[in-house]
């Protein structure tokens, strides 16, 4: 027995030892950012935008790693199977690690399998309709898609399972409109399909792409999901303004993550790290210049709680709509 407690306090003192190295020398080597889209997008942009200043902050270089493929899930499975020691950063949002595996039958991760570090922005997303859709907001567009119950109008997401594809599926429910999904390959066809008339209307982030076509008369942005109005788009109104969507809200985030048996030291490490990166004003300059707002700081804690509540809210969703792997 004494034999074995011995054993104990010398495996307890080795632990806490390495714990001690753990926070005193990570990062030793670079650190691979991974952003689950290829490169030139707006997942890409933002890795890009926190790479330089993180290192700073980290006195190590980050190094960006685009790796796309099955709605981010198989970016978001490679980090996992990497040693959880801080080296592999995941910056996710709820599409790759809380819907991917709802929608996807050959997804096996779950999102308890990370841990959120830090959110680190977020996003407006709009409704758009193609140009000659005789709506000007979502109330009518909602009573029009009532009214052509016999020839639906058509929207489109990118993907099955996808963010956009949920919220339009939840309006659905809420309101008992009728529309036919189409899907697609990524974000740009489908607004130039928007712009073209060849989809009636679909939810996407908004970007300066879409904001120009807007403004060019090529399609319409008639409302924006978020609680409040957006400072980017204080003009358009939010859907709950209206009758037919009142307290329905969503916005997307992107934050990093990290595998959840990552050492505690790491985490807190990160944390402040990513903390001190986001009042960096050129971060905030040029997040805003991609249409993304500074995700408000947040205690690990706090962190914590946020991505619970986010996968409690998902997945009660998707029961809802009795949304089935694929």
């Amino acid at each position: 027995m004494q034999r074995f407690f011995k054993r104990s306090i010398a495996l307890l003192a080795g632990m806490l030892l390495a714990a001690a190295a753990t926070a005193d020398t990570w990062p030793a080597k670079p650190v691979n950012l991974m952003v689950p889209y290829p490169a030139g997008g707006p997942s890409d942009a933002i890795g890009r935008i926190f790479a330089t200043p993180l290192g700073k902050e980290l006195g190590q270089t980050v190094l960006v790693e685009n790796l796309g493929g099955v709605s981010g899930a198989i970016a978001a499975q490679k980090v996992l199977s990497a040693p959880a020691d801080g080296y592999y950063i995941f910056q996710g949002s709820p599409n790759e690690v809380i819907l991917s595996p709802l929608a996807n039958s050959s997804v096996r991760l779950k999102a308890e399998d990370f841990r959120l570090v830090a959110p680190i922005a977020d996003a407006v997303m709009v409704v758009l309709t193609r140009k000659d859709l005789p709506v000007n907001n979502v109330d009518e567009l909602i009573a029009l898609a009532k009214k052509s119950a016999d020839k639906p109008l058509s929207y489109g997401s990118v993907g099955v399972g996808s963010l956009y594809h949920f919220i339009v599926e939840n309006m659905q429910q809420v309101t008992g409109m009728k529309a036919t999904h189409v899907p697609y390959k990524g974000n740009a066809p489908l607004l130039q399909d928007v712009g073209g008339g060849q989809v009636d209307f679909a939810v996407l982030v908004y970007s300066a792409a879409m904001g120009a076509m807007a403004d060019q008369g090529r399609l319409k942005v008639i409302g924006q999901l978020g609680a409040q109005r957006s400072e980017l788009l204080k003009n358009v109104p939010t859907v709950g303004e209206g009758k037919a969507l009142k307290g329905f809200h969503y916005k997307t985030w992107t934050g990093f993550m990290v595998p959840k048996n990552t050492p505690e030291p790491v985490v807190q490490r990160l944390h402040a790290a990513v903390g001190k990166t986001l009042q960096d004003p050129s971060v905030i300059s040029q997040l805003k210049l991609q249409t993304q707002e500074p995700s408000a700081p947040m205690s690990l804690a706090d962190a914590a709680k946020y991505f619970e509540g986010e996968m409690a809210r998902y997945r009660a969703v998707a029961k809802s709509i009795n949304l089935q792997p694929q």
